[in-house]
């Protein structure tokens, strides 16, 4: 009996992995729920929880380890955070907003090992601590301000070009950001995490390397309202 088991949980278990492996559940889910501008159908994944679900699971005892390259762990905990930010507004869905809730950043409710992790976690001690300031427009916060999700999974073998991607996207969304010569309105991301973007040279540089518009060491600045309405 015993040995049944094993093998009928070492078939199930190696199905699993085949499937994830390079985040195919994920880009699948995204697919069917996710629109090309970056709204999402929570009522969908809600009702499609059992595959999202799984994926979580895949995640959770299949973290990177120490040896693993940057781009399988960016890849990884980028996928992480957007999954784990469906499955809490889902948990919790019909909602207006990830506002609504208690401390939604905090909230630990999804283990991986034998660490409880919430959402902070991954992003301020895991994403941050890579120094790749394009995180910022690659994980969502559920909300309208918040970078677009996108509709497919983040994978090692092209990250840089889909961080790439997610940047431009970001920057010449109007809603998010107003980019002149002289005069930039600039999403409030820019604001909180001013330290990431200045890593090396000045917030200005950093956005004339993603932006088709030369933007003047001399523009004027300030920061939009950011809304936390649901992106649906």
């Amino acid at each position: 009996m015993k040995t049944l088991i094993y093998i009928v949980c070492f078939g199930w278990t190696f199905f699993v992995l085949a499937q994830n492996s390079d985040h195919q559940l994920w880009t699948e889910l995204l697919n069917s729920h996710v629109s090309k501008s970056g709204d999402v159908d929570y009522e969908a994944f809600k009702k499609d929880s059992i595959k999202l679900n799984n994926y979580i699971s895949y995640l959770s005892v299949n973290s990177p380890s120490e040896s693993s390259s940057k781009e399988e762990q960016l890849a990884f905990w980028i996928n992480t955070y957007n999954a784990l930010t469906i499955d809490l507004i889902i948990r919790n869905y019909p909602i207006e907003s990830i506002k609504e809730l208690k401390d939604p950043w905090n909230q630990r409710l999804w283990k991986f090992g034998d660490t409880w992790l919430n959402l902070n976690d991954i992003e301020h001690n895991i994403l941050r601590k890579m120094n790749e300031p394009r995180i910022h427009f690659a994980i969502v916060c559920a909300s309208e301000s918040c970078p677009k999700l996108q509709n497919t999974a983040f994978r090692a073998k092209n990250i840089d070009e889909q961080l790439t991607k997610a940047t431009k996207e970001f920057l010449a969304d109007t809603t998010k950001n107003i980019i002149t010569e002289n005069e930039l309105k600039l999403s409030k991301i820019f604001k909180w995490f001013k330290k990431d973007f200045e890593q090396d040279g000045s917030l200005i540089e950093f956005l004339n390397h993603y932006t088709d518009i030369t933007i003047s060491d001399k523009a004027k600045k300030s920061y939009k309202d950011y809304s936390w309405d649901l992106n649906n």
